[in-house]
């Protein structure tokens, strides 16, 4: 089996996955010593081990691709979430970097409806219009048809624009054929619940800290 079809079946069973963050070799061969069956290369992660501080979108494609051939030499078997952050650009960067990973062996991708770059001196996360995230996450579902690989359609607009929003952009991304779902910054329960509500019936991903 591929790595997505074994990330597809181990998320057909009942109960939680849980994907400790990686960044290196040797963060990835202690998860797979610890026998976790899957992980996510965290770009949060990354950027506090190259730069040395908070993740600020510095980071680059290059840098994060680097880290995921770390990982994935020294834990093959190991199911491998990739923070493919904002796409880097537009759509057709999207399909670049989606192509890249699942080509290289992921598992699963991760895409967000940040804007990029990132205003600095913007309150919160500002995020694309929801017709552009559209287009972008709508880009990677048809470039992970090539290897197979999963999506993950994460949201940042709760703080911006409020959990309504960010309900209707799950709902949106389902649709559009993303295969695993992310709210960030959920402010409750209540709103993890709608959340998981309204991927429809697709996995969710949750962030534990």
């Amino acid at each position: 089996m591929t790595p997505p079809d074994r990330l597809r079946a181990l998320l057909a069973q009942p109960g939680f996955v849980t994907m400790p963050a990686v960044w290196d070799g040797l963060s990835a061969k202690l998860t797979a010593a610890a026998g976790f069956q899957s992980a996510f290369l965290s770009g949060s992660c990354c950027a506090a081990s190259r730069l040395g501080g908070p993740d600020l979108d510095l980071i680059s494609f290059g840098e994060m691709f680097d880290s995921f051939t770390m990982v994935h030499r020294a834990a093959p078997d190991l199911l491998v979430l990739a923070d493919g952050d904002h796409g880097y650009g537009n759509a057709m960067n999207v399909q670049r970097t989606v192509r890249a990973y699942g080509q290289a062996g992921a598992a699963a991708i991760l895409i967000e409806d940040k804007i990029t770059p990132r205003a600095l001196t913007a309150a919160g996360k500002p995020c694309l219009p929801r017709e552009e995230a559209r287009m972008k996450l709508r880009a990677a579902v048809q470039a992970a048809r090539d290897s197979g690989i999963l999506i993950l359609a994460r949201t940042d607009c709760r703080p911006t624009q409020g959990i309504d929003e960010a309900v209707a952009r799950i709902e949106m991304f389902a649709a559009e054929g993303a295969d695993i779902l992310f709210l960030d910054s959920p402010a409750d329960d209540e709103e993890i619940r709608r959340a998981v509500a309204a991927a429809g019936g697709k996995p969710s991903f949750a962030v534990l800290t």
